[in-house]
């Protein structure tokens, strides 16, 4: 078990090390650390995802039995990613700062900022980014214990198919880029087809790949045990509806903030707000 673990504590520290040096290093770059930052933090994150999302393409297309079939790519990625939410956590801290920093919170001087600012800062990120700190602790405290022991080698068709939620992570990272602030430059591509283009297919990929994936597990479940699809809750116990609405809880409320954005993003330029998912930032 442990090997995986330390790979991964290895792995996505030590990229997001390697593209934040690399952007600031490079001759024909030289970006700022607060760009390099952002930008570094949003590929580990897309990497990741693309590596669980391919982990749980194999895992889930392998099991035909979807209780009872196993493939080591389950475990074995499970315990590779604990260090990822850890590391993320950080590395969001990070990006809040240099946001933080970017805005003109710092010193008079546009230096460091002054003593106790930094547990400011922490309050702010806490507060603003809490439900993913949340999901992340809930991941490696409760999501990996439960995967590993409480599990005992059954459903790893299930496990692949959570693993693939993960699919619209590289696109969430792309919008958070492209309309990141911190670089006029570089930044500020909200209004281009790229943006377009790349928040539908966020909006889609979500929609398909962690909405409606609940919907399809339990269809899946009620396949395998000759069920209707309304039937399923009432066969599983308790623990397992309520794990699977604690879970689909937040993707509901991302999704709703994904759906805002589009009614922003889609509207014309020029156009004042008409409905309610127009309103708000």
């Amino acid at each position: 078990m442990l090997t995986p673990m330390v790979a991964g504590g290895v792995v996505f520290p030590g990229l997001f090390l390697l593209s934040k040096n690399t952007l600031q290093r490079l001759p024909q770059l030289r970006w700022e650390e607060a760009d390099a930052v952002i930008v570094s933090a949003r590929l580990v994150s897309s990497v990741q995802a693309i590596m669980a999302s391919t982990a749980g393409y194999i895992v889930s297309t392998s099991c035909k039995h979807i209780i009872d079939d196993q493939h080591w790519l389950s475990s074995a990625y499970t315990q590779f990613a604990v260090p990822y939410f850890i590391y993320d956590i950080y590395a969001m801290f990070l990006c809040h700062w240099h946001k933080h920093q970017v805005k003109g919170h710092g010193g008079d001087d546009g230096g460091p900022s002054p003593p106790g600012s930094t547990w400011a800062v922490a309050r702010g990120y806490l507060h603003k980014e809490f439900l993913m700190v949340l999901h992340h602790v809930v991941m490696v405290l409760v999501c990996f214990p439960l995967s590993v022991v409480w599990r005992q080698g059954k459903g790893d068709f299930f496990l692949g198919c959570l693993l693939m939620a993960e699919v619209s992570t590289p696109f969430v990272c792309l919008g958070k880029i492209l309309i990141q602030p911190a670089s006029p430059s570089q930044y500020k591509q909200q209004h281009t087809l790229l943006h377009k283009v790349n928040g539908a297919l966020m909006l889609l990929s979500f929609l398909c790949c962690r909405v409606l994936l609940f919907p399809y597990l339990y269809w899946a479940y009620g396949r395998h045990a000759g069920l209707p699809l309304l039937a399923v809750p009432l066969a599983l116990p308790a623990h397992v509806n309520l794990g699977a609405a604690l879970l689909l809880a937040p993707q509901l409320y991302w999704f709703s903030l994904i759906c805002r954005g589009a009614c922003r993003l889609f509207r014309p330029r020029g156009t004042p707000p008409s409905s309610p998912c127009q309103t708000q930032d």
